[in-house]
């Protein structure tokens, strides 16, 4: 039964009022709102019940209530809840942090929590998953110093770090997500098992870093091992050759991914080969790419290849781009739709072709639909 189906078997029986309800059908109710089949009001309103027949002392409900809000986005309600609760599992606590770690404006929520258990009386002791979802954390926040005491920590508590597969990966993660390939290739090399996510968290940290040859050559070697690439995995080698300039091998893993591993592109390895083509000045190919391939209603692919225009200077071709973008229909309500930033690309293409008369059409048409041009923010840290 899938989670919404749940949800409105329950609220069938309320509406009725003829069964009485336990902790128990509370907790999978509130389990079923998590997996996405209600929303954030749904699940409140299954809280309140629960308030009203007292059972918000049982902890299984309590976490799974703290596991709902943070999922839904609700990160202050369930904060709230945490905090009531007289007593919490390594369950709880491990909700909320994976909770704050899966956001990274919620990050430094999740390390600053983990802290908090750390050095707290709280009576539970630190498991693999909690030390998973730090690691991640870290990762996103891009905090070496926080990453080397964590990994020392999981040596010291851990009694086979290298045997355990998901702490391993989420080391090499976080490892090559701050800038540091050798401390990643050294946790790699040492684990004693291996699964496609640490092949491919590796080829990531090449990929981010510009390391398009060695990237590949890990792919080579993950082929090798017998492990089956997935659709993340040709997400992170499409970038490294776009980063690299690898043009050649670049359209072959395309080809490859559909053809030998079956694997059905996606928006972002779309986004890759134009970037790709763009990048190195085949600006004809990208155009009759994003054609042949029939994605051209993504106006982030149109949007790339623009980029790629300007760069190289084709007035001709960025113009054409240009009008295509402002000519899409959007899928959303028009109220929401705002495609300034194009019209204001194709007015900088005429300028740049020195059509005055064609620049001043362009910012008439955007008086008339009463658009305007958003300044750019820069936010410096101290």
């Amino acid at each position: 039964m899938k989670p919404i189906d749940s949800i409105r078997v329950f609220a069938n029986w309320v509406s009725k009022n003829i069964v009485k309800f336990d902790d128990f059908t509370y907790v999978f109710v509130l389990g079923a709102c998590a997996r996405g089949g209600g929303t954030l009001w749904d699940g409140m309103q299954v809280h309140c019940r629960v308030i009203k027949h007292g059972f918000l002392s049982n902890v299984m409900l309590g976490t799974t209530l703290v596991h709902f809000y943070v999922k839904c986005g609700g990160f202050v309600s369930g904060r709230k809840v945490f905090d009531e609760m007289s007593e919490r599992s390594v369950a709880t606590w491990n909700s909320l942090i994976s909770g704050y770690c899966a956001r990274k404006e919620h990050a430094r929520d999740g390390l600053f929590l983990f802290l908090e258990m750390l050095g707290g009386d709280c009576g539970v002791k630190v498991s693999d998953t909690t030390l998973v979802c730090v690691l991640s954390a870290v990762a996103r926040v891009g905090c070496l110093e926080t990453g080397v005491g964590v990994h020392g920590y999981t040596v010291k508590t851990v009694c086979d770090v290298e045997s355990d597969v998901y702490l391993g990966t989420g080391l090499v993660d976080m490892y090559a997500k701050c800038g540091c390939l050798d401390s990643a290739l050294d946790v790699f090399m040492s684990m004693g098992c291996k699964n496609v996510m640490t092949w491919t968290a590796m080829v990531s940290g090449f990929a981010v870093h510009g390391k398009g040859k060695q990237a590949l050559k890990f792919f080579n070697d993950m082929i090798e091992s017998g492990i089956v690439p997935n659709s993340v995995t040709f997400t992170s080698l499409l970038f490294a050759c776009s980063q690299a300039g690898l043009l050649e091998e670049g359209l072959y893993l395309f080809h490859d991914m559909k053809t030998k591993f079956r694997i059905v592109p996606l928006s972002h390895h779309y986004g890759c080969i134009v970037d790709l083509l763009g990048r190195v000045g085949h600006l004809s190919e990208a155009y009759e790419f994003i054609i042949s391939e029939k994605v051209e209603g993504d106006e982030v692919l149109w949007r790339s290849l623009l980029h790629a225009c300007r760069v190289h200077n084709d007035i001709v071709m960025g113009e054409r781009v240009a009008k295509i973008l402002i000519s899409i229909k959007p899928e959303t309500s028009l109220e929401a739709y705002d495609n300034t930033e194009d019209y204001v690309a194709l007015s900088n293409i005429c300028a740049s072709a020195g059509r005055w008369e064609d620049v001043a059409a362009v910012r008439e048409v955007m008086i008339d639909k009463g658009m305007e041009n958003k300044a750019a923010v820069s936010s410096v840290f101290s």
